[in-house]
């Protein structure tokens, strides 16, 4: 059993954040269609490109069928309006002036399924000064100050290496999703406009930074692998690579220094609590770092586990997939390209006993389903759809 079987989703989104909102939606029992212009997803062109088809497209666009549609053209536009009226959800994330144009607002949409739940992704949000600036993922981190915080303390600001973001909102518009689909099944309320964006998202991840910020004035700055409330909690190099390892309170610290080799560091009058090793990380650091690059990052990270101290190896890409924890978790799945070649994406990140996900077919190709879905939901004809070819409307 699935939790969203019966529901159907236009997915109108380009690049990552809403895609991986339909892939999660997908993943879930929904029957989700991709809704392409006819030049199609522009993450579609990404590098890497292997047998033809974008990786990092892919990644975000499991599980779906694919419909190509010119919503320039009035009979696109209609076309679209008659498989909303079979829908239940519309995601898309058009600027608000392009989504006027293209017929794509939440007045009309509304108005052609009284029941539709329409989810909009944006950048900047749809109000202000700001609501119809293009927002990519790097971008907004600059605008918000989350680069601001990225990087070591002596170095520029520097981008978080996933596209957090994108992926961050996309979660936030599922759960959105359904928590308004729940809504709409309670009778509380039959359609909604949600509503997620970039700066929103970054915002909320910013969370104690921003709240330090506006009630005790203490403005955040960038700490490296570390953080600013907690000494020692950070990476440090050991003799073959990186390990990270930290003291969250004062009875950790005096276990952090015994591994090290050091115990009474732990009674030096600048370091023995939480506040004396934040006034004085510089010289605390100074004194661990030499101390970690005598032995190797097995080591430390067996020593550390048998005292009960947080830590973890830090690890490559390379060392993470290979590591038996994400084939524990199924993490990690094979499925067929469409040249029957194995490709290997990412598997569910939610588990669930009773209505678990189920990944769903491999990525489709642009406009691939066009004319099984125009028949199966419109019961469109073979004349038709060699008509609407001609136009240019699929």
């Amino acid at each position: 059993m699935t939790a969203l079987k019966g529901i159907r989703v236009l997915d109108l989104s380009s690049f990552l954040a809403g895609p991986s909102c339909g892939q999660l939606m997908s993943d879930f029992g929904a029957e989700v269609i991709k809704v392409e212009s006819n030049s199609g997803d522009e993450m579609r062109q990404w590098s890497p490109v292997v047998d033809g088809e974008s990786i990092t497209f892919m990644a975000a666009n499991r599980g779906k069928r694919a419909l190509t549609l010119n919503l320039k053209t009035e009979k696109g536009r209609q076309i679209l309006y008659d498989l909303v009226r079979h829908s239940d959800v519309l995601i898309h994330s058009f600027l608000p002036n392009v989504g006027k144009r293209l017929g794509v607002v939440w007045e009309t949409i509304k108005e052609v399924n009284p029941r539709i739940i329409m989810c909009s992704i944006s950048g900047y949000g749809s109000r202000g000064a700001m609501a119809n600036k293009p927002g990519f993922d790097l971008m907004v981190q600059a605008f918000s100050g989350l680069m601001s915080v990225t990087g070591d303390p002596d170095g520029p600001p520097k981008r978080i290496g996933a596209s957090t973001l994108d992926i961050t909102t996309g979660v936030f518009a599922y759960s959105a999703i359904v928590t308004a689909l729940l809504a709409r099944a309670e009778g509380r309320c039959e359609s909604q406009h949600v509503e997620v964006s970039l700066l929103a998202t970054s915002v909320h991840l910013l969370n104690y930074h921003i709240t330090s910020y506006l009630n005790a004035g203490k403005l955040p700055k960038r700490e490296g692998s570390g953080v600013g409330h907690l000494v020692p909690y950070q990476s440090f190099e050991a003799s073959d690579g990186f390990v990270l390892a930290g003291a969250t309170n004062d009875e950790v610290w005096k276990r952090f220094c015994r591994v090290l080799g050091v115990p009474d560091l732990a009674f030096d009058p600048r370091f023995m609590t939480g506040a004396d090793r934040v006034n004085n990380r510089a010289p605390l650091i100074e004194i661990l770092d030499p101390l970690f690059r005598q032995h190797s990052v097995d080591h430390w990270i067996s020593c550390f586990e048998q005292e009960g101290i947080p830590c973890s190896p830090v690890q490559t890409v390379e060392q993470l997939v290979r590591d038996p924890q994400i084939a524990e978790m199924n993490l990690l799945l094979r499925e067929k390209s469409h040249v029957g070649k194995d490709i290997q994406l990412l598997g569910i990140p939610i588990r669930m006993n009773g209505t678990p996900g189920t990944p769903g077919c491999r990525p489709p190709r642009l406009g691939e389903n066009s004319n099984e879905v125009l028949r199966e939901i419109l019961g469109y004809d073979d004349i038709v759809l060699e008509q609407l070819r001609k136009e240019a409307v699929i």
